[in-house]
């Protein structure tokens, strides 16, 4: 039966940052003692040396001591969704092959964060979403949304179309490095009425709308990052803007010896 221990790191969109907030999540688990690995399943559009592929990053800003061949089990070409950029190569995914060559790594540590590709509805095999992937790990989601403007549309679409599918969701984080197109900065505190040109007077309240509309509790803002960050530093900014609370209570409960891997009433509502 198919299942891996841990929490699946979904977007609403691809670019929102996924992958530097699923390294700086594990780094600072690592940080607290939690024997936590990442896995990016599928990645495309950057070769596996170029140090900007997104298995390089995650186990660089991780700390984890894994080459990136084994950090992502399959890496395309193609900046192409991952039916299309394997079919480029004449690759056949399948949920049952991806699920195979991540053992060897997910056997290595008490729990995965696993990063997927672009947002839930991207397609990954000739019969299945990404959604129908994360129902097949049997594992909750945080999902990663920008901070900005357009952001309460995209997170509350993300929000019910996993739900669809009885797929928990642990939590939303706001990153603020992932701005709207023509919205490149964001405020703290603001009157939204007289907010400055060329900021964003939505940030402040997009959290609030969120978790009202969604149910969802919103674990805080990630702040933007340089790029490069080791894991001290991002282990530093989790533990500076985001409650941790259900991520730690959640890996409480699935690594106790007794229960069963479900994730059964892990989801966070408000």
């Amino acid at each position: 039966m198919s299942g891996i221990r841990g929490i699946f790191v979904t977007g609403t969109d691809t670019g929102i940052g996924k992958t530097v907030v699923t390294a700086a999540l594990a780094a600072a688990l690592r940080s607290e003692g939690w024997n936590v690995g990442v896995w990016k399943p599928v990645q495309s559009g950057e070769p596996i040396g170029s140090g900007l592929s997104d298995a390089e990053k995650l186990a660089a800003g991780s700390g984890i001591s894994e080459p990136p061949e084994e950090v992502a089990s399959f890496t395309f070409r193609a900046p192409l969704a991952p039916l299309l950029a394997a079919k480029a190569e004449g690759v056949r995914l399948t949920m049952d092959m991806l699920y195979e060559a991540g053992q060897p790594l997910c056997s290595r540590y008490d729990a995965m964060l696993v990063e997927g590709a672009g947002g839930a509805a991207v397609p990954l095999t000739e019969d299945a979403l990404l959604a129908e992937w994360i129902a097949f790990l049997r594992m909750p989601v945080l999902i990663v949304a920008r901070a900005g403007l357009g952001t309460v549309n995209h997170t509350l679409l993300t929000v019910s179309f996993l739900r669809q599918r009885g797929i928990d969701i642990l939590g939303v984080v706001l990153n603020e490095g992932a701005c709207a197109p023509g919205v490149p900065e964001v405020l703290e505190d603001v009157d939204v009425q007289n907010a400055p040109d060329g900021l964003d007077p939505s940030v402040a309240g997009n959290a609030a709308l969120i978790e009202t509309f969604g149910g969802v509790k919103v674990l805080g803002r990630f702040p933007p990052i340089e790029n490069g960050p080791g894991p001290h530093l991002l282990a530093e900014t989790v533990h500076t803007t985001l409650d941790l609370a259900p991520v730690r209570s959640f890996l409480s409960k699935c690594l106790e010896p007794s229960r069963e891997l479900s994730g059964e009433g892990s989801e966070v509502r408000i």
